[in-house]
């Protein structure tokens, strides 16, 4: 946006620790540099996590699901996160590559405080390993090992704000765009949308593992 004024643009440490104050003391004290037995236990609740990574093309935060604990809590110091099928694209893959610091937001159905966890990943496709992955006897193609460096949870004031878990307050799908819609004017109709929409229940349904 062009029409801000620069006078009014945040652009130092100083002048940005002076608009906000210091931490309050429960913020750094939730803080931990391993996966305390706490925090474990949030971990193994979750069904859902986004994944953030950096490279040279830039920055991508990828949605991860699974049934609760498809994170493991291999030890304090290490999690284990499982690569399902997607699309190919592998962005976050081709990232850690690059840059091996990742971030993980946990996220869990009806609780308002989310989990965060920085760390440092590696990619391994040991057969062992991800066979102990393995869903209907589909086994992931990767699993990340994640070095943790901070683990701390998240106060519940955003998910309350955006009444995320308010079934009131849930988004009718039929009201915005289908995915096939957005594909179809993004490819200028090279991708037909309305077969994509039909086929595309059974694709999800066959192709989940």
């Amino acid at each position: 946006m062009n029409d801000l004024n620069p006078a009014h643009r945040i652009d130092t440490l100083e002048a940005l620790e002076a608009l906000y104050g210091a931490p309050i003391a429960a913020s750094l004290a939730k803080e931990a540099d391993h996966v305390h037995p706490h925090y474990r236990r949030l971990i193994e609740a979750s069904p859902f996590a986004v994944l953030a990574t950096a490279g040279p093309g830039g920055l991508d935060a990828s949605p991860r699901g699974d049934p609760a604990g498809f994170v493991r809590v291999h030890d304090e110091k290490t999690l284990l996160l499982p690569d399902r099928r997607g699309n190919n694209r592998i962005d976050s893959l081709s990232n850690i590559l690059h840059d091996p610091r990742v971030a993980l937001l946990f996220l869990l159905p009806g609780m308002g405080e989310a989990l965060r966890v920085n760390g440092r990943a590696s990619i391994h496709a040991d057969p062992d390993l991800l066979s102990g992955f393995a869903i209907d006897g589909k086994a992931p193609r990767t699993v990340l090992k994640i070095v943790v460096d901070t683990v701390f949870f998240q106060c519940a004031r955003a998910i309350l704000r955006s009444r995320l878990w308010d079934p009131a307050a849930h988004v009718d799908r039929a009201s915005l765009p289908s995915t096939g819609t957005i594909l179809a004017a993004l490819s200028r109709a090279e991708i037909d949308g309305e077969q994509y929409d039909a086929g595309l229940a059974a694709r999800l349904r066959d192709s989940m593992y």
